[in-house]
């Protein structure tokens, strides 16, 4: 609004540890997030893991995000913060413990729930963050979101670099690497201890829980349904599978029945609300942004460790991860300096992102590598934390509830959609790069389980261990078949991404969408409900 001034004055007095209490949360995260991608290949090889089964397992890593999420989101209005946090801290414990017992024929399992508890933990602080700092400074939200959310990355450099010395560099076994991301976890911890946390706008209207819900509406649940299906489907098929094959046929059914139920839930709670259509736009956008950002993060260094060595891998995450890290400092200077709109910055970002994408899919040598993968970094840097703010910006009676939906239809999305898929796409691009060049040597290759994702059809997959062993060998000493192997593996790389690169330009066409809608309405401005102490002062 033109005669408003904004301003970066909190509502709370301990704002600012607040503030860095979840900074703190989240860097954990991010920590544990990077440690986790970069054992993938230690996985593979030590139990010998097709490239969707990895993928499934980072999976988890998200849909175990998403369920803590939107579950912390939808009571932390009524139960309060703390209880959230103390929750998150107990999880993050007991997910080490999970994850380090892996062993065996039920090392699958072990990595695969060791990865969902850590990922509830996640989902649950964030539940936490992302509202309470969006209380705390109602009047520049984009800014001060973007600030929490450069922990994410800042984790993400710090858990690479720990991965790099102690895997690359000390060959330490990967449960003493993964068991640091508990050092930050304790920090957090501390700094959230004895803390008083603000009510959100609409708890301070003492607004109910259906008519936080009531912006959502049907149209939302629809999107959060269809992925909960999905998400159950894969567990209820693995568990009924324990039991008998044929059980195992029926876990859609009730995967299916249960969704269809919370549909009917949420309508009959909302009085058959359809729900605002621009929120279900930026949902959809938002799921679109897990895929690619959180999606690729997971497989990233995987891919450029194939295409170079897993040191420059490392490196090349680090180098992202530090660029997202800066630039999110920057998004009060974007938008208030340079006056582009927070939608105007998320579709330059989606343009930017496929472009990376497209240039990365191309690279050959190291330099180049870190010119390609910085246009990417720039382009997904504002997503997450811009999605956010434009959410709680438009929709402030729906208190927590839209924001954490939102992240969890993000990170459901990354975990049923964006990283199996681009596990499915390296598994379907390589095995038909080798069936073309050396069929004799797929044959040789090839695992007993077939890759498989959604509605696509099933393909050959790589053997996790048997890959790992030809990659050991230096180029010039493989026999015919492993160099096959290898380079085949490198082309299903290069197309993945190139796959990859058409999520954002989606994502951009969305977005333009939404540019036009607000310039149409006479531009973007955030909206408070009165009577909350939350409304801009009038400019004297």
């Amino acid at each position: 609004m033109s005669n408003v001034q904004v301003s970066n004055e909190a509502i709370a007095p301990n704002a600012s540890r607040l503030l860095w209490a979840g900074f703190m949360a989240i860097f954990a995260a991010g920590v544990g997030f990077a440690i986790r991608g970069g054992i993938f290949d230690n996985w593979g090889a030590e139990y010998g893991f097709t490239a969707a089964q990895l993928g499934a397992v980072g999976g988890a890593g998200f849909s175990g995000f998403c369920f803590g999420i939107i579950i912390g989101g939808v009571t932390c209005d009524k139960i309060g913060y703390g209880k959230l946090v103390i929750l998150a801290f107990a999880l993050h414990m007991l997910s080490a413990f999970v994850t380090f017992t892996a062993k065996g024929a039920s090392a699958y399992t072990s990595l695969y729930w060791g990865m969902f508890i850590f990922a509830y933990a996640n989902g649950t602080l964030e539940a936490v963050a992302n509202p309470l700092v969006a209380t705390l400074y109602p009047n520049n939200r984009t800014h001060f979101l973007n600030i929490l959310h450069a922990s994410w990355p800042a984790g993400l450099v710090a858990g690479s670099a720990l991965g790099w010395l102690l895997d690359d560099a000390m060959k330490l076994s990967w449960q003493i690497q993964l068991s640091l991301y508990l050092l930050p976890t304790l920090a957090y911890g501390a700094m959230f201890l004895g803390q008083h946390m603000p009510k959100s706008e609409a708890s301070k209207q003492g607004l109910s829980f259906a008519e936080m819900f009531k912006d959502v509406g049907i149209l939302g649940a629809l999107i959060v349904c269809a992925l909960l299906a999905l998400f159950l489907n894969g567990v209820l098929g693995n568990l009924l599978g324990l039991i008998s094959a044929d059980l195992a046929k029926y876990s859609a059914h009730v995967s299916y029945a249960v969704s269809g139920a919370l549909l009917i839930v949420v309508s009959i709670m909302t009085r058959f609300s359809i729900g605002s259509f621009l929120l279900f736009m930026l949902f959809i956008a938002h799921a679109l942004v897990g895929a690619v950002e959180l999606g690729t993060d997971g497989w990233i260094q995987n891919i450029t460790g194939n295409l170079f060595t897993s040191a420059e891998g490392k490196y090349l995450f680090m180098w992202t991860s530090l660029i997202m890290f800066s630039l999110r400092f920057c998004a009060n200077f974007i938008e208030k300096r340079l006056g582009i709109p927070p939608v105007g910055i998320l579709l330059s970002c989606a343009s930017l992102a496929c472009i990376g994408l497209v240039l990365a899919s191309n690279i050959t040598s190291i330099g180049v590598a870190f010119l390609a993968l910085a246009v990417y970094a720039v382009g997904k840097t504002f997503f997450w934390p811009t999605m956010l703010a434009v959410a709680s910006d438009r929709f402030p009676r729906t208190g927590a509830i839209a924001i954490s939906i939102m992240g969890g239809i993000g990170m459901l999305s990354a975990g049923m959609i964006g990283s199996p898929g681009l596990g499915y796409a390296k598994d379907r691009f390589a095995s038909e790069a080798l069936s073309q060049s050396n069929p004799a040597a797929l044959e040789a290759f090839k695992s007993d389980k077939p890759s498989k994702f959604l509605f696509f059809s099933e393909v050959t997959a790589f053997d996790g261990t048997k890959l790992a062993e030809a990659q050991k060998v230096a180029a010039g000493k493989r026999t015919p078949d492993q160099k096959a192997v290898a380079e085949a593996s490198i082309a299903g790389d290069r197309k993945t991404l190139v796959a990859d690169a058409a999520i954002p330009a989606v994502m951009a066409l969305i977005y333009l969408a939404l540019l036009v809608y607000f310039k149409a309405i006479g531009g973007y401005k955030a909206v408070h409900l009165e009577g909350t102490g939350a409304e801009p002062k009038k400019a004297a």
